[in-house]
């Protein structure tokens, strides 16, 4: 009788120690063992049928009006870097590039097919140019662009940091690698004009270039990386 009470007792004390699962062990443990509860539809061939056509239905008219609206598009691509360099030197186009004492001008007659409504935007295009290079995207200086002289600390713009013992504004690589070909569009004898303002997003000249920051000692080294910036207007235009 003492042994049954004892053993009683035990195992009343041991279920009281085996802690209760929560609810959150439970569920745990119900997405370890992939029992959690699911639907799981039967796919029947009405049902998929009916699926593809409500699709359908919803799609196709979506791709027609993108399809018109992407063949109403008039697009005309020139490439000039090879046609404009003269013949001798197209062995050596570096020394054709390098050579300041050369014209670079060059004419090109471009054909338009299709009537083009303005506006009608210009953009220029650089093969095996790569401008994701760590060091490249680091080289320049943000708190410089907002500030100009009155920001020195620059460091970040190396190798284009500085020019015979001064600042350069704007620093940095890219600012030095500055896209430097021109373009002028002539139709007939009347010469087109292009507007090269507000170019920019309006929030990064709102909040990343200063309204009254200049270029400053800019393309002065002896190694010219790209093009020249006028002076009396501010780097935001």
């Amino acid at each position: 009788m003492d042994v049954d009470e004892g053993s009683g007792l035990r195992d009343s004390t041991e279920a009281h120690r085996i802690p209760r699962r929560s609810r959150w062990h439970e569920a745990i443990h119900q997405f370890k063992q992939q029992t959690l509860p699911a639907c799981k539809p039967v796919l029947t061939p009405k049902w998929v049928i009916t699926t593809f056509l409500l699709m359908g239905v919803i799609f196709i008219p979506v791709g027609l009006i993108t399809l018109r609206a992407s063949r109403s598009v008039v697009e005309i691509v020139d490439r000039y870097d090879s046609e404009c360099i003269p013949e001798e030197y197209k062995s050596n186009k570096m020394a054709y590039i390098k050579d300041s004492s050369i014209p670079k001008n060059c004419s090109r007659f471009l054909k338009v097919y299709r009537r083009m409504k303005a506006p009608i935007y210009i953009y220029y295009q650089l093969d095996n140019y790569y401008q994701n290079h760590r060091r490249y995207v680091k080289s320049k200086s943000e708190q410089q662009l907002l500030h100009g002289l009155k920001f020195n600390a620059t460091s970040t713009c190396k190798p284009q940091e500085s020019n015979n013992g001064r600042p350069v504004v704007p620093c940095g690589l890219i600012a030095w690698s500055l896209f430097n070909d021109t373009y002028a569009f002539i139709r007939g004898r009347s010469e087109l004009k292009v507007n090269r303002n507000n170019i920019a997003w309006k929030s990064d000249r709102d909040h990343k270039f200063g309204k009254h920051v200049y270029p400053f000692n800019f393309q002065n080294g002896t190694l010219i990386g790209g093009g020249n910036l006028d002076l009396s207007i501010p780097v935001a235009k």
